[in-house]
């Protein structure tokens, strides 16, 4: 998900740190720092930071530079991440493997944050199967098709999801997490449902499966209900879960990452 549409559904719903609720003042909201940070397998870990504004202001968020960065894989290598762009951090050193925990820290102008995070297990996605769906967007005067992806979830409870879809190059903005909660040890059967992105004979999907931990599943479950997407529609937690203390928003993942293909047909 893009930082920016991120910091557009917190800004709605309201900020949420690890340890208390903020009320925030949408008018003069105190400027708050986003850490978006991800490491996948055998790819070098990426940090953007950037600095919210009031919510009157147009949504241009700063680009944070200067800070100090510092990434430790668990296994007693320790780097400091530099800065490759505008904001944007990254190691040259340590990769994702699965398996470990990662931490990372940040100091910002004298403010320092922390988050630890756990790369599972791979679960392998092996195929995609395409359905007809049983409803169409309002105005559609073609069948509409959903996606299913094929993978086994592992016997032992806690394994966690993120999906990301695009269609003909044209991502979908949706949050879709899943876990095991239902259908546990059992093959995939949830397809992916999104009520604003229509999949048509023709179209090439790709589909990208992210397995992540629980805190990262959280989050972004917490977001989804944000944005008023969550049961009923509702918008409980009222804020998005972080795993990032310390004050700052969004999150640091340490997730396995699959891709697939299809054509509709």
């Amino acid at each position: 998900m893009k930082i920016r549409q991120i910091i557009s559904a917190i800004l709605i719903g309201g900020l949420f740190s690890c340890e208390k609720e903020i009320t925030l003042d949408l008018n003069t909201a105190n400027k708050k720092f986003v850490i978006e940070g991800e490491i996948t397998p055998n790819e070098k870990a990426t940090v953007r930071i950037i600095k919210t504004v009031d919510f009157t202001q147009p949504n241009n968020f700063p680009s944070v530079r200067g800070a100090n960065v510092r990434l430790s894989d668990g296994s007693g290598n320790t780097e400091q991440l530099v800065e490759t762009g505008a904001g944007v951090y990254q190691s040259q050193k340590i990769v994702g493997a699965e398996g470990k925990t990662y931490s990372l820290t940040v100091i910002i102008e004298g403010s320092t944050f922390t988050a630890q995070t756990t790369m599972p297990t791979n679960i392998k996605l092996t195929g995609i199967k395409v359905q007809k769906s049983s409803f169409s967007p309002p105005g559609s005067t073609s069948d509409s098709y959903i996606i299913y992806p094929q993978f086994i979830d592992p016997a032992a409870f806690g394994n966690s999801y993120r999906f990301i879809q695009t269609r003909n190059g044209e991502r979908d903005k949706s949050i879709i997490v899943a876990n095991d909660n239902i259908g546990n040890g059992l093959p995939n059967s949830r397809p992916i449902l999104s009520a604003d992105f229509e999949i048509v004979l023709g179209d090439n999907v790709t589909l990208e499966m992210h397995c992540i931990d629980k805190p990262i599943y959280d989050y972004f479950f917490s977001l989804n209900s944000v944005q008023g997407n969550g049961p009923g529609g509702g918008t409980v937690p009222a804020n998005p879960v972080t795993n990032i203390k310390g004050g700052a928003l969004g999150y640091f993942s340490a997730h396995t990452l699959q891709r697939m293909s299809i054509e509709v047909k």
